[in-house]
Formats: structure tokens, sequence, C-alpha cells
């Protein structure tokens, strides 16, 4: 596994490249290691190794996994999130980077509220429009942060993208600035539970340029454990 101790130096060491050069402290960028289809074994050495957040797509793969990984790793819920799934992750997860309508929020809310917690939130944009990607267009954004701003157990911490995947990386930072546009127009909003606090966005091969763009959280699958087996 000691490959994955390499990847995972490259890919902090990337992260402190970037930073140094747009003047950015690299603490400020939080890693979140995507351990869809990785086995518990590997994802308790990775943690070894410093990863402190692990961020899963199914929920599935949470709640199988969840009593064999190391305490006091963080998780959080980065893939779409039916209404029906929430209850089996109200408890286990720091943050559900995935919302995108107020019926979902409203789910959360409601099982935040049965455990007696806050849960927070990203709300997930679909800033390119792709037909195949979950998220609500940046138009929408506005209208969804004021319904959600009557919750009392669900806090807005920031948005999330996934960006329309190009060979280059360079072709997707339009999406990534506009929604730095927004994420920065959206910071003198004045609600009680929603703050623009963080911005996912960035994975295994758009990374560097999201956090050129602004983006505070990245999430690296592939980058860190390597190509998945999509069979197992």
């Amino acid at each position: 596994m000691e490959h994955i101790r390499e990847n995972l130096e490259d890919v902090k060491s990337n992260i402190n490249s970037v930073c140094s050069k747009i003047g950015k402290n690299a603490d400020d960028v939080l890693l979140v290691a995507v351990s869809k289809t990785i086995d518990e074994e590997i994802v308790n050495k990775s943690i070894e190794y410093g990863v402190t957040d692990i961020g899963e797509n199914k929920v599935q793969e949470i709640t199988r996994k969840f009593e064999n990984i190391k305490a006091g790793v963080k998780w959080h819920l980065i893939g779409h999130l039916q209404r029906n799934k929430v209850k089996y992750i109200i408890d286990k997860v720091c943050m559900i980077h995935s919302v995108d309508s107020f019926r979902l929020a409203e789910e959360i809310d409601k099982k935040a509220k049965d455990h007696d917690l806050v849960m927070d939130i990203l709300i997930q944009v679909n800033v390119a429009m792709e037909e195949s990607k979950f998220g609500i267009g940046l138009g929408d954004l506005d209208g969804l942060l004021e319904e959600i701003s009557t919750l009392k157990n669900v806090r807005v911490m920031g948005l999330m993208t996934i960006a329309p995947f190009e060979l280059n990386p360079e072709d997707v930072r339009k999406y990534f600035k506009k929604l730095k546009n927004k994420f920065d127009s959206l910071s003198t909003m004045e609600y009680d539970n929603i703050r623009m606090k963080y911005l996912s966005m960035g994975m295994t091969n758009d990374y560097m340029v999201a956090i050129e763009e602004g983006a505070n959280i990245v999430r690296v699958g592939t980058g860190i454990y390597g190509a998945r087996n999509y069979n197992k």
C-alpha cells in the first residue's frame, strides 16, 4: 500500500504548490479522500498516512464500512442522496455535499431534529447544466436558500459542484469561476443558518484549477487510491 502514501504526498504537495502560487494558506484547503469501492483495510491505511476526511458517494457504502473504519475520521456524503436514505447516515456524516432540493433539505432537517443535531450541508449546483448530473441551476439557487433559511436543524455551509469531465482541466475553469462569483455574491446573506464558508469544487483531474479559482474543499479519489474496480 506504499503507493497510497506516495499518492497522498503527491496530492498534498500539489495543493501546497498551487496555494503558494496564489498566496493562499494550504491549511485552508480541506482534502476529502473519496473512498468509493475501496476496501476498509486500504481506507484505514490511508488514515494512518494522514487522511482526515473521507467522502462516499453511496449511503450503503457508508453503512457497510462505518463500524470498521478508524475512529476520528470525518465522513462526508458527496453523492446523490435519496430522501428515504437520509435516516441511515444522519448520525454518521459531518457534512452532506449534495443537497439540491428543498424536499431533501426538509427531510435532513427532520431526521437531524430526531437525533438532536444540526447537520451541515452544501448546495450542489449544476453550473454546466449537464443532464447527466444532479444539482440545482445557478438561477434557482437564491430561491432554494431562502426556503432552507426557514429550517432549524440544517446549516448551509456553502456550495458544491461537479464540473464536466475534460481531458484538459483548463476547459472547466470557467465553471469554477462562475460558481466562485456566485459564492462571493451570497456571502452577505443574512440568514441565521446560511453562511458561505466552503466551496467544494475539483476532483482528481481538475482540483488544482479548482483551488486556483477559489475551492477550499477538493474531493480526490483516484489520485489517492488509484483506479477503481467497479465490478466489486
